[in-house]
Parts: C-alpha cells; structure tokens; sequence
C-alpha cells in the first residue's frame, strides 16, 4: 500500500500543476451539452458523487464506472478522501459545458463545472477507456475560465476591490480561508487581510505577519538566482550541469546530457526526491543540501533531456546545489544576500521547523477521522525548506519580492523577459509560472502540499499583484483564480 504521504502529494501536486494546465493561452470552443450515450451518462455520474458527500456512493461510482487500473491506483479510502475534500472545498459543482481546444486536446474530455463556495470556474479532465464501455480511466481538477459565450459586465477597479472583500467575507464566516491577501497595484496596497488561526491547538489567530509555507514558491527565488549569476557571468545557462554537479549525486553520463537551462525549465527530465526513501528517513536528517544525496543519487531522467516539460522538484534543487558551486558560498546565506535583503524581506527564510520561530503558521489538512476534524504536517514536512519548495514568507513580503523584480534588483529586463517567456508551451518560464488571460500576462507561482497553500501573482499588464498565503490545503489557489477572474474584468485607463 503506498505512503500516505505520497497520496497526498500526488493530490496536492496534481491540482496545483493543473492549474495552468486548464488555462494555456490557445483557442476554444464551448458546449452546454453533454456527450450522448455512456461518455454522457458517466459525465453526470463523477458530477452527482462528487456532489453526493455520500462514501458509499463513491465507491460504488468507483465500482460501475471507472477502469481496474483506475481504481486500485490508490487504496478505497484514499480515492474517498478526493471525492469529500473536493465536495468540502467547492460546497458542491453545477455542470457548465463541455471544452474543446484547439488543437484538439487526444484522449481528453474537459467538463467545466461552477462551484457553489468560490463561484468560479473549474476544469474536470477526464480521460475515457475504449468503446463500447467507455469507463473512465483517469480524472484530475483544476481551474479554469468562464465559458467562451460568458459575458460578465466590466468592473471598475473599487467595484472588483468591493467584490472581492465581499467574497473574503463568506468565506470567512464558513470558516473556509485560513491565512492572508494582499492586492495591490504597483507598489500601492489596495487590499490585505488575515483570517483563521496559525496555531488550532492553541488558537493563535493569523495576523498579516504570520509566515506561513511557500510549498513550490523558492523556485522562485532559485531561479532568479541562478539568472542572476548568468548575467553576472558567474555561469552559463547552456553549461553541463556536470560542471557543477560531481558524482556523489548523479552518475557523469546524466549530468553531462542535462544543462541549467533544462532544470529551469523543467525539461530535465528529473523527477521528484519525495520517494520511499524520503519517507522512510526522519526529517531531521535534511537540512543542508547535501543531506538530500541519498534522495536523489538514484533518480534517472525519463526522457532525453530537453525534449519536453516535466516538474521536477529533484531539478529545482540541483540548482541551489549549482549556486553552492558557481558562488561558493552556502545556498540558504546566498538567497539571505542577493534575494531577500535587496527586497526587504525580512520575514522570509527556510526555517527550521524544530525551532521555536515566531510568528509561523503551522499546516493544517482536513481528517474526517481525527476528533478533532484535523491533521498537522509536522510529520509529513521536510524540516527546512530548500531550493524546490518548503520556504516560508508573508504577504507583504511576496510583495517587496514582486517589486523588486519588476524593479530590476535582481536582473536586468532582458534576462526578465527570457525568465517570463514560455519556453516549452508548457506556461512556464525559468521557475516562473506564465500564463495570459482577460487580465493580460501573468507571472509567478504556486506551492502546495498537504496543510499548505500560497500564491504569487504579478500582472505584468495592468500592475496588479495578488499574493495569498494559506495554511490549509487548496487553502489560497481557488481565492486567486477568483480574485483574477475579477480583475480580469477591470477595464484599466
């Protein structure tokens, strides 16, 4: 039976990338009917479980309309688990259309539904066995836009500000946001808020300062390292990651096929460090990064480098391994100099979790079975933060990060624009998420993980930038697709 824990990462990482995966800058066409025949029928069965809140239900759904493959990819229990946190989490789904990009997307049907909680938009993606059954053999969520033929009146900017403090509100009152926001335009602020508490078992509310976990979010800072020392001269991003990285980590014959700018992009092919040896190892053995090698000394690409995009976190960490290197100095005291004291960020580190550090919000995820209605993920974190993920932050200081950037404290606008290109057609730049919308280029990232969920927007344009941070599962990406729904509506001077 697999590790919980990579249950949930499998979840967490799967919406999360998702995300963009549901809303990449091509052409399409809606539908407001559904597929006639079984594809149809199997359609409203996964709307009306997801809805039903009902274990029995989804076991029988899991039973009479998906694949075997499908089905035992995950234990009964952990399949039930998807189903109720997504109904908790949407407060249930109404079908909307059916999506057909263009180019055709093979052996995908894309349902896009609205939540009752959020009131926006999002993506069911779901992959179908051969005919005449038509079981399904696959499904993920994810955001996603309006319908094509949806219409929404333009906002003015106080009238998107006013809808989304509005729409904080009720969650708010649900008891549905644990953690912060802040919206600004440039360097003004034009909203930010802090809700739930950072500490349930002894009630410590969120207060605008609390720093709470980044997941993803330090292959933002990693990234924006290493270009810096391209431009600097220190490396070159077309350099053998061989260069920099010896034998004690990855066999030569791999290293010498993968550059920088593969691990950037995440075309190394390079998969992930949390593996069974993660799980089986106590996290206090990982604090410096070459504590990781026994985690990733293994680790083989799964295809010729390059040639397409896979996240990767194993990738994202040997770049704080290539910046130990090129710079000679510690990853964590490098990020201290170039990345955060040029913004400000004096509430950003990877800290270690052992340590009484003020101020920080513990993760929390729904557990139907705990008496307490949660789960902590002291046992389930890395115990600091690294290069791929694991960092910790505030809002305001995302938001000094976003500044500082556009700013050109960290690289010029050349190597900016290269950094904020989508480099594969993945949505993705050099450790940057990219993505355009009604709202025009977006740039930034996500990060999740069990108990954890922050993101960073920056709207290169209109000048929005919307950081929200939160320590509950899925806790911060639904507010920010629906905070960028609303400015996607404001009609700039």
């Amino acid at each position: 039976m697999r590790h919980k824990l990579f249950i949930a990462l499998f979840i967490c990482l799967f919406i999360v990338q998702a995300a963009w995966a549901q809303t990449p800058a091509e052409t399409y066409s809606d539908s407001p009917v559904l597929p006639e025949g079984v594809r149809g029928e199997r359609i409203k069965a996964i709307i009306d479980t997801l809805n039903s809140g009902k274990p029995e239900q989804i076991k029988e759904f899991l039973t009479t309309h998906c694949t075997e493959r499908f089905r035992n990819f995950v234990p009964m229990e952990d399949h039930v688990e998807v189903f109720l946190g997504f109904l908790q989490e949407t407060g249930g789904i109404d079908f909307s259309v059916i999506r057909t990009y263009v180019p055709e997307r093979k052996g995908q049907t894309i349902v896009i539904v609205k939540d009752r909680n959020y009131d926006s938009y999002r993506g069911i993606t779901i992959r179908f066995a051969d005919a005449p059954d038509y079981l399904i053999g696959g499904a993920g969520f994810s955001s996603a836009r309006p319908p094509a033929d949806l219409k929404e009146p333009p906002l003015t900017e106080e009238q998107a500000l006013a809808e989304t403090k509005a729409f904080m509100d009720k969650l708010v009152t649900k008891g549905m946001f644990s953690g912060t926001l802040l919206v600004a335009k440039g360097d003004k602020v034009l909203l930010i808020m802090a809700a739930g508490e950072a500490s349930r078992a002894f009630h410590v509310p969120n207060n605008i300062d609390t720093k709470f976990n980044l997941g993803s979010m330090n292959k933002m800072f990693t990234s924006t390292a290493v270009v810096r020392l391209a431009e600097k001269g220190k490396l070159s991003l077309d350099d053998p990651i061989s260069k920099y990285i010896d034998e004690t980590w990855l066999p030569k014959d791999v290293t010498d096929k993968i550059t920088v700018r593969h691990l950037l992009t995440h075309s190394s092919g390079l998969g992930s460090y949390f593996n069974d040896t993660y799980a089986k190892s106590s996290r206090a053995l990982f604090r410096k990064l070459d504590d990781y090698k026994p985690l990733i000394k293994d680790d083989r690409p799964s295809f010729e480098p390059g040639k397409r995009y896979q996240y990767s976190n194993t990738g994202m960490f040997l770049l704080g391994v290539i910046i130990e290197k090129a710079t000679g100095e510690d990853y964590f005291d490098h990020i201290r100099k170039v990345i955060y004291e040029p913004a400000g960020m004096t509430n950003s580190d990877s800290y270690e979790m052992d340590y009484p550090v003020e101020n920080l919000a513990i993760g929390y995820s729904p557990d139907p079975k705990s008496p307490y209605g949660w789960q902590n993920n002291l046992y389930k974190h890395v115990i600091k933060g690294g290069p791929a993920g694991g960092g910790f932050s505030t809002v305001k200081d995302l938001h000094k990060f976003a500044l500082a950037l556009l700013g050109g404290k960290y690289v010029s606008k050349e190597f900016l624009k290269e950094m904020w290109t989508d480099h594969l057609g993945a949505n993705y730049g050099y450790g940057f998420s990219v993505a355009t919308g009604a709202a025009g280029k977006v740039v930034g990232h996500g990060g999740g993980f069990p108990g954890i969920n922050s993101n960073l927007d920056i709207y290169l344009d209109s000048g929005y930038i919307v950081a929200v941070m939160s320590n509950t599962d899925r806790g911060a990406s639904p507010v920010a697709a629906k905070i960028g729904e609303l400015l996607g509506r404001v009609k700039n001077k």
